[in-house]
């Protein structure tokens, strides 16, 4: 598997942009296609974190971006297995869940 990145998250965790899941963004959520590095800058400093009630191995990292007219957080969704972390999906969403 090739990456198209890796960053290190505020807690210091490499966290991996996939390929596929590269492919999967640009196919799923193009949107977010030409903010290849604010899903950077949001693992590096997201204005919050929060976990998926269902898996606690899943972190939803957010971070505000003004410009956007209606949805104004990016979304990274990552999940984490053995303290590394894989993207699995981003877009962009109005609130913080």
């Amino acid at each position: 598997m090739t990456w198209i990145f890796e960053v290190k998250d505020k807690s210091g965790r490499k966290i991996h942009l996939s390929d596929e899941r590269w492919k999967h963004l640009n196919q799923e959520h193009p949107e977010v296609a030409p903010y290849l590095e604010d899903i950077k800058e949001t693992l590096k400093n997201p204005v919050k974190i929060t976990e998926y009630e269902l898996d606690e191995n899943v972190k939803y990292y957010y971070k505000y971006f003004k410009e956007r007219e209606s949805a104004k957080y990016l979304l990274v969704i990552v999940k984490y297995l053995n303290e590394h972390g894989f993207i699995i999906t981003a877009y962009f969403v109005r609130n913080i869940k």
